[in-house]
């Protein structure tokens, strides 16, 4: 089973303990939402694209509202078992869902007060590690200082650079990758000039 097929499972359970109208860590949706955002995105080629694309925002929003009505365990079925035979995720699901089924995990995870970061083991760590190292440019595109992502194990990536102040983010891979995919429930240290590292904490980090 790939960390990918884990973490889905995980999520459905996390959603399925935490209740529909459960909040997230995803802006105003609860946990329902999510789900139906998970559908959309895998289920509705017609819709997904507005995931991305402003101009089909309009048509995603109203398909999802809809998908959301669906009874809590039909959800819950729709994301357990994932991208039917006939689409474009189901060949690639090891590599094109890794990030959302952890991230949104976690979503899940820490939109309830008292969490803590799971402990992953190494093997799963590297994988996330690769991941945010490859993205980081993108998410941190904005910075308008240098910042490099640091691991506690050593291990080093630039994610901008530029010829002012620098920052350093300091975690796990798995709290970094949280972090560049715009999320502030995480245990990272800082490193750097108060001002530096304020502005590089309020960055709009969406991919």
């Amino acid at each position: 089973m790939s960390m990918a097929q884990r973490e889905r499972a995980a999520l459905v359970e996390a959603m399925r303990q935490a209740g529909p109208d459960a909040g997230t860590l995803c802006g105003t949706w609860t946990v329902r939402d999510l789900a139906a955002h998970l559908i959309v995105r895998e289920r509705r080629p017609d819709a997904a694209p507005g995931i991305l694309l402003k101009p089909l925002a309009g048509h995603l929003d109203s398909v999802q509202e809809k998908t959301a009505r669906k009874p809590f365990d039909e959800l819950l079925e729709l994301v357990r078992t994932g991208p039917p035979w006939w689409s474009p995720l189901k060949p690639v699901d090891a590599i094109a869902n890794l990030s959302e089924m952890f991230v949104h995990h976690e979503d899940v995870r820490r939109g309830a007060p008292g969490w803590e970061p799971r402990e992953l083991p190494a093997a799963d760590e590297t994988k996330l590690w690769n991941m945010v190292s490859r993205m980081a440019k993108m998410s941190y595109r904005k910075s308008p200082v240098t910042l490099v992502l640091r691991t506690p194990d050593g291990r080093s990536a630039a994610a901008k650079t530029t010829s002012g102040p620098e920052v350093t983010l300091t975690g796990t891979p798995s709290e970094l990758l949280l972090h560049a995919f715009g999320r502030d429930e995480v245990r990272v240290e800082t490193t750097g000039e108060p001002d530096a590292v304020r502005a590089v904490l309020e960055l709009d980090r969406s991919v």
